[in-house]
Parts: C-alpha cells; sequence; structure tokens
C-alpha cells in the first residue's frame, strides 16, 4: 500500500477541453500576433526567445506526460501488464493490484472503469476471507463510495454544470437528477461505518462524505440516519447577508482547467479590468479574456499571443518595466518535485493587446526550479521592481534554492538571493512582501511546508536577516499561502498564515476542527502585528483558527465596510478532499465571520487562485475563483462570484509612480472618513493581495457609511513623501501621480453583468 500517497482518489472528469485556440473575435484586443510591436533591434532575439519558451515547453508536454504523476498513464499501462500477465488470476496481490488500477484510472477520469474493477474485487471478498485483512477490505468498500460519488459529479455537475452546481449546502440547480453513482455511495459509506472504529479516519472521512452524497440528493438533513448525520455550517449567524450568484458559467468564463492561477487587471488601459487564468496541466494552454465594458467578456488568448504558453500553476502581474503596461509572470514545475524544472514566463506587455515571452532575454530563464509562487516589490528603493520566486526543495540531492532577481532597468535580471542570504532551501509555499516595521525597505514572508516560515527583514544594504523567531511568526510549520495585510486598520502590516498538509485523513482532520473536537494538524495563524517588529498570534482570538486545508486564497472587502475580509480555495489532490472553500467576514477588526454557506461561497471543487475584483464597476468587489485539481481527470469549470451590493461608499484609486515603481506597489494609503460625529481610518498597502492569485493593483476602498473623506494620504516610501489631499469624491475611480498636486477623476463606465436583457 506503499504508492496510496500518490494515487489516492481524484476527482473532477471533464467532458470539456477548452484548450482549443480562440481565432481573432470582434470585441477581443485589437492586435494579432503577427503585429507584435517589438523594437526594430531586439525583433529578432525577441522573438526567437518566445518561440524558444513555446518550443520548449510543447517539448515538456509531450515527453513528460506519460510517467507524471499526477496526470500520466504510464503507471495504469504498467499495472495494466501485471494484470494482464500475472498467472495467478484470483489471489490476494491480484486483487491489492486491482485497486491500485482503480486508483491509477479514476485519477485519469475514468470512473466508470474503476467502479467495475473495485466491484469486481469487492464481490471476492468473501472468497478471501481468510486471508484478506479487514482494512483492506473496508478500504475497498470506501474507494467503491468515493468512485460511486465522482461519478454522480460527473454526470450531474461536470456534464451539467450550473450556478448552483457543487455550492455547499447544495440544492436547487445543484441537485443532482441522476441518481445513481450518489444513491451507490450511501450504501458503500454506509458499510464502511459499519466496519470501522469512529476513532479511525476512514470512518470520519466517510461520515463526511455520506452527508454529501444525501445532499446531492435534495435528503439532507431529514434523510440521513440520525447517528450519521453532520451538520456543518448550519448556525451561521450572518443569516442577513445576501447570496453570491456564481455567473461564470453565463459569461463564458468557466474555461474547464485543473488547479491555476488568476489575475484580474487592467491589461489594456482601457479602464476595465481583464481576465487571465492558468492551468497546472503541461499541455493546457492559459486563457486571457477580455473586459467588453457591457457586461460581457471575450476570450483573446491567441490574439493576445498567449497561445502555446503551456502549463503554469500560478502567477503575478506588475509593470516591472514602468513603461504603463501591466505584465504577466506565470511560474510552474510546483508539486513536480526533480521532475518539475519547468522554465517560468516573463510576459512583457507590448501595450497593444499583446505580450511576448522576453524569459531569456531578461536573465530569469537561465535556471529552471519547481515553483508556484513569487512576488514582486522594489526591495532596494530605486524604483525598478525586483521579484522573490519560492522554490521547492524536496531532498537534499537537489538544490532548488529561493531567487532574488534585483532589477537593473533594463528589462534584465540578476538572481542576488545568495548574496542577500534570502535562498531558504526549503519546500516554499508562498512568498510576500511587506515592510513590517516601517522603515521605508519591504521585508520578506516565506511559507514553507515541512520546516519554519521565514521573515527575512530587509537591512536596507542588500542583504536580509531571517527574524521569524524573535518575532514569533515560523508557525504553521506545514504551510501554504500567506500575506501582508492591515486587517484591523491600525497603520500596521499582520501576517495571514495558513496550515496545509497533503496526507490521507486530513479530511478527518478539517471536520473534527469544524465540530470542535481535536485535531492533530497545526492551525492556520492570524499574526497581529505591532509595527515594531513583534507579532501575536490572534487566530483563535477572532475566529480563524478553524482548519480548511487553502491552496488559493486572497482578500478583499466584500460589502465595502473598509474592513478586509478573505477567501480560502480549498482542498488536496485526492479525490477524498470534497470541502467547501471557505468565505471569512471581517467583523470591524476585531473578530471574522465565516459566511460561507449564506453568502454561497461553498464550493466543494478544489479552488485556487482568488481575485476580488470591481469587475462591473459598479463599486463592490466580486470574487474569481480558477478552479481544478491537480489529477487529469479533477478539471472543473472557474467560478466567479457577483456582488450583490451593500450599498456603502467606496472609491477606486490608481498609483501612478514617477519616482517609485510605476505600479505603486509598496506604496501606503491612509483614508481618514467621517461616520457622523465620529471619525476613523482606513488603510491599503499597495499590492496584488494573497500568494496564490492576484487582485488589481488598482486599489479599491470601502468607505462603510462615509459621510465625507476628510483627508486621503499616499506615502511612497521609495521617494520617501506623503501626499495629502482632501474633499475628495466618494464614488468614484481616481488616478493619483506621485508629487502631482491634485489628483485626475476617471470616467469609468459600470455596467451590469451578465448584461440585463
Amino acid at each position: 500500500m506503499n504508492t496510496l500517497r500518490h494515487t489516492f482518489l481524484v476527482r473532477c472528469l471533464s467532458v470539456v477541453w477548452v484548450l482549443l485556440f480562440v481565432a481573432l473575435l470582434e470585441g477581443c484586443f485589437s492586435s494579432s500576433e503577427k503585429n507584435r510591436k517589438v523594437s526594430p533591434e531586439g525583433a529578432a532575439s525577441e522573438m526567437d526567445g518566445h518561440q524558444k519558451m513555446k518550443s520548449l515547453l510543447k517539448h515538456i508536454a509531450e515527453h513528460q506526460s506519460k510517467h507524471n504523476s499526477f496526470f500520466g498513464d504510464g503507471m495504469a499501462k504498467q499495472l495494466r501488464n501485471k494484470i494482464d500477465f500475472s498467472p495467478v488470476k484470483n489471489s490476494d496481490e491480484m486483487q491489492k493490484l486491482k485497486v491500485r488500477l482503480a486508483e491509477a484510472v479514476i485519477r485519469l477520469g475514468n470512473a466508470e472503469e474503476a467502479i467495475q474493477l473495485l466491484e469486481g474485487v469487492y464481490e471476492n471478498m468473501e472468497h478471501y476471507s481468510s486471508s484478506m485483512p479487514d482494512l483492506f477490505r473496508n478500504y475497498v468498500r470506501f474507494k467503491l463510495g468515493l468512485a460511486s460519488l465522482r461519478l454522480g459529479e460527473i454526470q450531474n455537475c461536470c456534464e451539467k454544470n450550473t450556478p448552483e452546481s457543487c455550492i455547499y449546502p447544495i440544492k436547487g440547480g445543484g441537485l443532482h437528477t441522476r441518481e445513481e453513482g450518489s444513491r451507490k455511495a450511501i450504501h458503500y459509506f454506509t458499510e464502511v461505518l459499519e466496519h470501522s472504529d469512529s476513532k479511525d479516519p476512514l470512518h470520519k472521512t466517510a461520515l463526511w462524505l455520506l452527508n454529501i452524497a444525501y445532499m446531492t440528493l435534495g435528503e439532507h438533513p431529514d434523510g440521513v440516519p440520525a447517528a450519521h448525520l453532520i451538520t456543518l455550517f448550519q448556525d451561521e449567524p450572518e443569516t442577513d447577508f445576501p447570496a453570491f450568484e456564481n455567473v461564470a458559467t453565463t459569461l463564458g468564463l468557466d474555461t474547464v482547467d485543473l488547479s491555476g492561477g488568476a489575475i484580474v487587471d487592467d491589461f489594456d488601459n482601457d479602464g476595465n479590468l481583464d481576465i487571465v487564468s492558468s492551468t497546472f496541466d503541461i499541455k493546457g494552454n492559459m486563457h486571457m479574456f477580455h473586459n467588453n465594458a457591457d457586461g460581457t467578456f471575450t476570450e483573446c488568448t491567441k490574439a493576445a499571443g498567449l497561445d502555446g504558453l503551456l502549463g503554469g500553476l500560478n502567477m503575478v502581474q506588475a509593470d516591472f518595466n514602468n513603461d504603463g503596461f501591466v505584465d504577466i509572470f506565470v511560474l510552474r514545475g510546483g508539486w513536480f518535485g526533480g521532475n518539475g524544472a519547468h522554465p517560468n514566463s516573463l510576459l512583457k506587455n507590448q501595450g497593444d493587446g499583446t505580450f511576448i515571452d522576453i524569459t531569456f532575454e531578461s536573465g530569469l530563464g537561465e535556471s529552471h526550479s519547481p515553483t508556484q509562487t513569487a512576488s514582486w516589490a522594489d526591495f532596494d528603493n530605486d524604483g525598478d521592481l525586483d521579484l522573490y520566486i519560492g522554490n521547492e526543495q524536496t531532498n537534499p540531492r537537489q538544490r532548488f534554492p529561493c531567487q532574488l532577481f534585483r532589477n537593473n532597468g533594463d528589462e534584465t535580471f540578476t538572481d542576488i538571493a545568495a548574496k542577500a542570504g534570502v535562498e531558504n532551501f526549503g519546500f516554499t509555499k508562498g512568498v510576500i512582501w511587506g515592510d513590517y516595521d516601517n522603515d521605508r525597505f519591504p521585508d520578506l514572508y516565506v511559507s514553507n511546508a515541512g520546516h519554519p516560515n521565514r521573515l527575512y527583514h530587509n537591512n536596507g544594504d542588500g542583504t536580509f536577516s531571517d527574524v521569524a523567531s524573535e518575532a514569533g511568526v515560523t508557525q504553521p510549520i506545514d504551510s501554504f499561502p500567506a500575506w501582508f495585510w492591515d486587517y484591523n486598520n491600525d497603520g500596521n502590516l499582520d501576517i495571514y498564515a495558513s496550515s496545509y498538509r497533503w496526507k490521507r485523513g486530513a479530511v478527518a482532520q478539517i471536520v473534527s476542527s469544524y465540530q470542535g473536537q481535536p485535531f492533530s494538524m497545526g492551525p492556520p495563524r492570524l499574526f497581529q502585528g505591532n509595527g515594531a517588529g513583534q507579532f501575536t498570534d490572534v487566530a483563535a482570538d477572532t475566529g480563524v483558527h478553524t482548519l480548511s486545508l487553502p491552496m488559493g486564497s486572497n482578500f478583499g472587502d466584500i460589502n465595502g465596510d473598509g474592513f478586509l475580509d478573505f477567501y480560502l480555495g480549498t482542498g488536496y489532490p485526492d479525490y477524498e478532499a470534497l470541502t467547501p472553500n471557505v468565505m471569512y467576514l471581517n467583523r470591524g477588526g476585531r473578530s471574522f465571520t465565516d459566511i460561507t454557506a449564506v453568502g454561497r461561497f461553498g464550493h466543494l471543487q478544489k479552488g485556487h487562485g482568488v481575485a476580488f475584483a470591481d469587475l462591473d464597476n459598479d463599486g463592490d468587489q466580486d470574487v474569481f475563483e480558477q478552479m481544478g485539481g491537480a489529477f487529469l481527470g479533477d478539471k472543473f469549470g472557474n467560478a466567479l462570484y457577483r456582488n450583490p451590493g451593500f450599498g456603502n461608499r467606496w472609491i477606486a484609486i490608481q498609483l501612478v509612480g514617477t519616482q517609485s515603481n510605476r505600479s505603486g506597489i509598496g506604496a501606503r494609503i491612509h483614508v481618514v472618513i467621517s461616520e457622523g460625529e465620529e471619525t476613523r481610518s482606513i488603510y491599503k498597502h499597495v499590492n496584488s493581495g494573497g500568494s496564490f492569485g492576484a487582485n488589481p493593483l488598482r486599489q479599491y476602498i470601502g468607505l462603510g457609511n462615509a459621510e465625507k473623506i476628510e483627508r486621503l494620504e499616499i506615502y511612497w516610501p521609495t521617494s520617501d513623501t506623503t501626499q495629502m489631499f482632501r474633499n475628495v469624491p466618494m464614488d468614484r475611480f481616481i488616478r493619483i501621480q506621485e508629487n502631482a498636486d491634485q489628483y485626475e477623476i476617471q470616467k469609468v463606465k459600470s455596467f451590469s453583468m451578465p448584461p440585463k436583457k
């Protein structure tokens, strides 16, 4: 059974491949691939670099697919050969081989074949009563329940994806009309419960999935036997919180992919936010959607020159060359271990709607390491954005140090990680910059799986010192996404560090956590900063210490009250990881409330790149989430949760650096508002949010019930200057240039999403 960790059942079979590249369509970005704008001197080399990247990615897709542990068919073929050529057809060992083959084929998406194999083993179990261990028998029952539930998802959620599909609690259009899969799942999971002890992780996992199966049929809670009933998320106090509708299917944004990244930003400077997503699949293309400013989106992947740029578990954006157009950095090879030495991509925005890959010309492609996390900041305050990449070192024999690329100011970079002392040498899962001690120089938080996290203090001389232990922010030992933010509006940066561990039985740990029962995994941490270098863990005090195992995640202000909320895309590669994605609502900086169910955010499919963004320019933030798992059979369509509106005031600010980096990354925004006879402060530190998913660099700030903006302050750390403005109008998009005396009001059109008929 030593392959269970990497062959544990997987999830959603997609019947739709959206890897056909879209031709130039009316409403897309205006330029074609042949009209890419490149300088005459660099045209040949830049085009060579772009084609070189496409060729290399195509080679990886063709030569690594077969034996890739996540979506290769090599294991299935090997097991078939063993079964076909074995001289003994009815032995214990043969039954185990068939179970392993069932695990292999279901992760490739063949649920019906997996069920057939497992049913054969199930029927033979009585013939081997003396030699077949009880644990193995129950494992077969569990696998049959899992495969049957999976088949039900394929037939009802994947093939008939609706706005309510897989949203916990399942109801309405999310209920299964083809019931066979869930009925069989109920039968087998019930048998698991009858043949296992409540202390067995398999027992509680089966118990949770049994409740999900009943829910897909509309029979939860009344139809569930009292002894087996679980009611999580059912007693939420925020009963008047409005439901968000998933409109991705209506807008054609539900591209079906494996796990991946998501960026929402204005890539063509027309005032409207566009969407880019990527996929873990080494054969899968990234997608770009142009916002048509009428409630619709048009896929413009090919027109933007992005066809052939395959794979990419995550992405981050910034205007790295200060030319006024947002560029994209794609991260590849994460989770693949020694086989993940894939090239990343720096995609230069050419300002005409097209992008060109300049990775090799820029110096970012000289070495390849497995990664899925990176973050931009001007760590040396020279006006150019630098890039830190967190690589995954899986064993001592393979050295994949993290990289710190200093921007040379000429569209090239130099790796100075060793000199700076930030190589980490760990299994890095999240990195983020933030000036936690307010000394003008951005510091670096590194989230690691398997060893303590790091807080690299920027010494201001090109070097860093790890002060995580002294600052009290090394936990959790197993973590994934992380971010700096000011959750309580005290002007000091805080840190959220998630808890994450991929292991069998983790679902049982999550259920125990929600039930208030003991669990062995380390909880997530919310470190409140004091601005002087010290942090206090307030996760339990603020109500965010429950386990959820997030991958993609981000923060924003969904109700516009001026306090930052956050959303966690949950799951791990195994198919058993069928738990709701989680939304936390900030209660005035004092605590958080889980509004997953009442807000209709609890998607059961695996959530990855998350972005909070006002996609329809109506003054409130919608939430885009890139969906899908790691195995080939675990694809799913993306989600876009449309904000119904809360009636609060707001302002959106586009910062334009002149002496500082043009994106304004690292700048601090301070808004003082009056509400009745009281005033209060709202703080925002400019970045793209968390470490897995990217918000727009245009900063949205909710103002609650403000009657007036008393003053607006912008602090630029590079120039060490502060701008102050009074009488700033609310409910407007404004543009502020560094050192300018006046702000500019931007004319941005709002619209209905989807468009009104």
